[in-house]
C-alpha cells in the first residue's frame, strides 16, 4: 500500500486534536485583561501540548519521507500511536481546568509516555530495522513491514 493514505489520514487527525484543544479555550465574560486571569493555566496546557504535537506530528512526517509503501501492521501501529494523540486534548483540558494539579499532570504524562511508545514503534536506526519493520539501505525506497 502507498503511504499517501497513511500520512493524509495522521495528518487530518493531528490537525483535528489541535483544533479541539484550541476551542476548549473558553471565550471570558469580561471586557478587561482581568478577565484572562483565570485562563492562563488552561492557556499554558495548550501551548505546551500544541508543542508536544507538533514534535509528534514533526517526527511522524520526517519518518515517512523515507517510506514508500505500508502493510496492515505498520497501520495498526499508526492507529496505536493516533489513539494516545488522541487523548491530548482531554489531557490538556484536565490539566489546565485544574491548574496542574498532581492527578491531571500523572494522566498528562502517561499520555506522552504511551504516545511517545507508539512512535518507537516506527523507529528507523538501522540497528532496530529489523524490529521496527523499516528496512533502511536505500532511503529513497524504504518500506515499513510489521
Amino acid at each position: 500500500m502507498e503511504k499517501g493514505r497513511l500520512e493524509a489520514f495522521s495528518d487530518g487527525v493531528i490537525a483535528i486534536i489541535i483544533t479541539i484543544m484550541v476551542l476548549e479555550i473558553k471565550v471570558p465574560h469580561g471586557p478587561d485583561l482581568a478577565a484572562l486571569r483565570p485562563l492562563i493555566p488552561v492557556f499554558l496546557s495548550y501551548i505546551l501540548s500544541f508543542l508536544y504535537v507538533g514534535i509528534y506530528w514533526n517526527n511522524h512526517h520526517h519518518l515517512f519521507q523515507a517510506v514508500r509503501y505500508v502493510n496492515g501492521r505498520v497501520l495498526w501501529a499508526n492507529m496505536h500511536l493516533l489513539f494516545w494523540l488522541s487523548l491530548f486534548p482531554f489531557a490538556t483540558g484536565w490539566m489546565g481546568e485544574n491548574h496542574f494539579a498532581p492527578t491531571p499532570v500523572f494522566l498528562y504524562g502517561a499520555v506522552l509516555l504511551f504516545g511517545c511508545l507508539g512512535l518507537l514503534y516506527f523507529d528507523s536506526r538501522p540497528d532496530r530495522a529489523s524490529r521496527s519493520g523499516l528496512h533502511a539501505g536505500d532511503r529513497n525506497g524504504a518500506r515499513l513491514q510489521g
